[in-house]
């Protein structure tokens, strides 16, 4: 199979890298000085062991490659803010022997959150979701780090909304023979959703920097908390504590890479870049509309969820806001929706 991996940053690039250097064959999709640099010095992944360049095919739009194959694998890895746009772009792509992208080809999300594949499923026959473990930094335009050792990640991967096919085992396989764990699963979304409360954290470092206090990992605490109330009430299933701790074990450990600082988590890493855009609708944002679906109140996830969106929109800086001044602004809000 051929994988064409649809927004080569930190994650995409990480996972393009690994399977390129386990021999698969890999085209990349990027824009602007990245793609230029990957077109110019291609792919320099920076990883515990070592250094690699991989000189890839790299395309900035479908039109580039022009008919698609058959065995061609589209693994979309852009931030889920720019899924919609992506997935109208490559789905209308015909395939060689007839049809297109979106009816005969896989669709491959990974990706924070739950959103992307389902609005994969509106476009695409055939989706996938993976649960994504994986430490990576997008350092500069052409170089990603990767800092997770002896595994680069954990990728579990299934059929979306649910089950398992040969397909998933293959890509499965070619994901195992390249440092990761890719457990075929038939309930993909049981992990996303796990992964999810976790990912609720993600702005609370993007504003006030990296959870390292008491302080900031009670206040996590509550975040989460207030998120596995909202999935309760739902009824949407997740994997527990306990499953999470058990198939991570210590296979990631997170090493210091020379030359790639690790200053933070995706959503760290679009205020850093600025990027002027930020996942927090479909992290903390997913609680809130749940929380509204259900009847179930959520004021720190919809204030996290609107203040990562003001810095990002407003170009601030990455964890800029005291934390003091965070918990502030909470206790204003929980203080609002009593009262309300």
């Amino acid at each position: 199979m051929r994988y064409i991996i649809i927004g080569a940053g930190a994650v995409g690039g990480a996972i393009g890298g690994r399977l390129a250097g386990a021999g698969c064959e890999v085209v990349l999709v990027a824009r602007g000085a990245h793609r230029a640099a990957l077109a110019e010095h291609g792919l320099r992944l920076k990883v515990p062991d070592g250094e690699w360049t991989y000189l890839l095919p790299v395309v900035q739009e479908p039109a580039e490659l022009g008919e698609l194959r058959p065995d061609d694998v589209l693994l979309l890895a852009v931030k889920t803010q720019d899924s919609e746009a992506a997935l109208a772009a490559w789905g209308p792509v015909p395939v060689a022997g007839g049809g297109t992208a979106a009816e005969r080809l896989p669709v491959v999300c990974a990706q924070n959150g739950v959103e992307s594949q389902r609005l994969a499923l509106r476009h695409f026959r055939r989706v996938y979701g993976v649960c994504v473990w994986l430490p990576a930094t997008f350092v500069e335009p052409g170089v990603v780090a990767a800092e997770g050792a002896p595994l680069t990640g954990i990728l579990h991967l299934g059929r979306y909304p649910h089950g398992t096919d040969e397909t998933a085992r293959l890509i499965a396989a070619d994901l195992e023979k390249s440092r990761f764990e890719a457990p075929v699963v038939p309930d993909v979304t049981r992990w996303q959703y796990a992964k999810l409360l976790g990912n609720l954290a993600n702005a609370i470092e993007a504003v006030s920097g990296p959870l390292g206090s008491e302080e900031s990992l009670a206040f996590y605490g509550r975040v989460r908390a207030e998120g596995a109330a909202v999935l309760d009430a739902a009824g949407v299933a997740y994997a527990s504590a306990e499953e999470e701790k058990e198939a991570r074990g210590d296979k990631i450990q997170l090493v210091e890479i020379e030359g790639a600082p690790r200053g933070g988590g995706s959503s760290w890493q679009s205020l850093n870049r600025g990027t002027g855009t930020i996942e927090a609708d479909y992290l903390n944002g997913e609680i809130a509309l749940l929380g509204r679906l259900h009847g179930v109140p959520t004021p720190l996830n919809d204030l996290l969820q609107r203040l990562a969106n003001g810095f990002a929109r407003e170009l601030r800086a990455a964890g800029s806001l005291p934390f003091d001044e965070l918990v502030r602004l909470v206790d204003e809000a929980v203080a609002f929706v009593q009262e309300s």
